[in-house]
């Protein structure tokens, strides 16, 4: 195969694979195991940076999830997982905890990596990491999808980084949807003591 064909042969067959599971996501259709298309952890990344970016500019929208009625940040990622087949929690709060924590440290980073946001402790925000630096995320204070600098200051609008999930490794179905752990409540059992 001549070498000027090669690439436009990958991104055909890349594309071909990439638009039903987009539009499934667009229509809010859950993909299962069977039926989501089968791309290894590098065409995931690059699948969800590439579909992050062509939402740039929709509407932030509360409660959002489709880019006809608008995105908020939970329904944004969502979107964007259901989009390469993999079913993500509704909220901040439970992508937040799902997936596979990364150490907190910019060189772990890797495109399609979930960045959380918040304050005294509690996930309020998240988004998408791209690469070099920066994520994409639905913003309620721009009212838009935007793409941000991880280095921003934090203000009143602009939450501090707080962690990353991943959802997009080779095995990236079972990371998504293994359960959450919960910490089972402490028994306290009362002896009772012999009287003498």
């Amino acid at each position: 195969m001549p070498r000027k064909l090669r690439p436009a042969l990958c991104g055909l067959a890349f594309s071909v694979l990439l638009v039903p599971a987009v539009l499934a996501a667009q229509e809010g259709a859950r993909t299962s195991r069977t039926d989501a298309p089968r791309f290894n952890a590098a065409a995931r990344q690059d699948s969800v940076v590439t579909v992050a970016r062509q939402q740039l500019g929709r509407r932030y929208v509360f409660g959002g999830t489709s880019p006809t009625r608008g995105f908020d940040c939970s329904g944004f990622t969502q979107y964007l997982a259901r989009a390469v087949g993999v079913n993500l929690p509704r909220t901040a709060a439970e992508q937040a905890r799902a997936g596979r924590e990364i150490p907190r440290e910019r060189s772990l980073l890797r495109p399609g990596d979930i960045l959380t946001f918040g304050r005294g402790g509690r996930v309020t925000h998240v988004g998408v990491y791209v690469g070099e630096g920066r994520y994409v995320h639905a913003s309620s204070g721009a009212g838009r999808i935007v793409e941000s600098d991880l280095d921003r200051s934090t203000s009143n609008l602009v939450r501090a980084w707080m962690g990353v999930r991943r959802y997009f490794d080779d095995d990236s179905a079972a990371i998504a949807q293994r359960p959450v752990p919960v910490e089972a409540p402490v028994a306290t059992a009362k002896l009772a003591l012999p009287r003498s």
